[in-house]
């Protein structure tokens, strides 16, 4: 079998995806991700093609390990929340070889999201506005999902080996995400309850939840990143864990709680999530997620205006999500491991991230840019 390792065919491959690229942006963008993720899982429906597309995707580098929280990561880079948001694209995305998923935004009842359209490219920005509206299953359907998965996963045998390569993509186990939310309804004072609810469902079938609390696309969901509120909610399923983990048959799991924070806090709203994290030890940060700013942007003003309201991420969130990475790294000493998200295109991007003190870097936009082959290029081209 012919395996895409040698550089003119990893070169004719990106050359493609440029061409199909260019297709694709001009149909509708949430369109096109549902086409070409089920186009994806078709090809991986079939085992030789899913063979082939393993060993085409799989990282070279070796020893890109990295471990914490007691979950082996099989590398640092992981596909970040709202490009899988029903778990519907496990075994597609692991074939990718990304280290680890972050799945939702899920909330406890199931929701349609805003009207579309509500997904839109900014190509001279290499970016994307969204205003998706935590869209999902709900989390009956997305845990059950997970369950079979995980199922599967236990039982799972290696694809191949071929010449000593290894073309199963679970050397290690793919590490799952839960990034969870309230409904659109809730009010923020019984915000609380949904998280409660979403936390409980996944708890079986997640590595680590990530409490989202800083989408802009969900009204008054951001005021729940007040020091008050956020304590309120993460206190809550800290306790809720303990009490979990307390009658376990398993010891060594930690399901780690993290938080996600939003590139648009000031100075003193990240000083309260910095203390409050330090309070009470919380596992980890993401930072960070969509912004509402529209500054320094390339494409014309009157087609930013006509798309409207909505997160922007991709290239031009690179900037400040490294400053915030940096900035929580020092003031809390490395203490609160941090997941980077926002602007990492290429391994350039990703060391930029590292070297600011983030633990892993998680990609969406550039996925989208970059093409299917993201994981595999950074992971080969990171300073380890």
């Amino acid at each position: 079998m012919l395996l895409i390792r040698d550089p003119l065919l990893e070169f004719i491959f990106a050359t493609m995806y440029k061409l199909i690229r260019s297709l694709f942006f001009l149909f509708d963008a949430e369109k096109v991700h549902y086409f070409a993720m089920n186009a994806l899982r078709f090809f991986c429906s079939i085992g030789f093609m899913r063979k082939l597309l393993a060993a085409s995707f799989q990282p070279k580098a070796k020893d890109l390990g990295v471990e914490r929280w007691g979950l082996q990561f099989k590398n640092p880079v992981g596909l970040a929340a709202g490009f899988d948001k029903n778990a519907k694209y496990l075994r597609e995305l692991e074939t990718l070889g990304f280290g680890f998923v972050e799945i939702g935004t899920v909330t406890p009842r199931p929701q349609d999201g805003n009207d579309k359209p509500r997904l839109f490219r900014l190509p001279k920005d290499k970016a994307i506005i969204n205003r998706m509206g935590f869209n999902n299953d709900g989390v009956k359907v997305v845990s059950q999902r997970l369950k079979e998965w995980k199922e599967k996963a236990d039982s799972h045998q290696p694809l191949a080996v071929s010449n000593g390569l290894r073309l199963s993509t679970t050397n290690y186990r793919l590490i799952i995400g839960g990034n969870i939310g309230k409904n659109k309804l809730t009010p923020n004072e019984d915000a609380w309850k949904d998280y409660e609810i979403c936390f409980n469902e996944l708890f079986d079938y997640v590595d680590y939840f990530v409490v989202n609390v800083s989408s802009p696309n969900t009204p008054g969901l951001r005021e729940l990143q007040e020091k008050d509120s956020l304590r309120k909610i993460l206190s809550h399923l800290q306790t809720l864990r303990s009490e979990r983990l307390k009658i376990s048959a398993d010891k060594n799991i930690q399901k780690p709680i993290l938080l996600k924070i939003a590139p648009d806090l000031t100075l003193s709203q990240l000083d309260d999530v910095i203390d409050l994290a330090r309070e009470i030890q919380l596992d980890g940060l993401v930072a960070c997620n969509t912004t509402i700013s529209r500054e320094g942007l390339g494409t014309d003003a009157a087609t930013v205006a006509a798309i409207g309201a909505g997160g922007l991420s991709g290239l031009p969130v690179k900037k400040r999500s490294t400053e915030i990475v940096q900035y929580i790294a020092q003031q809390l000493n490395g203490e609160v491991p941090v997941i980077a998200s926002g602007g990492i295109f290429t391994a350039a991007d990703a060391n930029e991230k590292l070297k600011a003190g983030a633990m892993l870097v998680q990609v969406w936009t550039g996925f989208i840019y970059e093409g299917p082959a993201i994981a595999k290029k950074i992971c080969n081209n990171i300073n380890k």
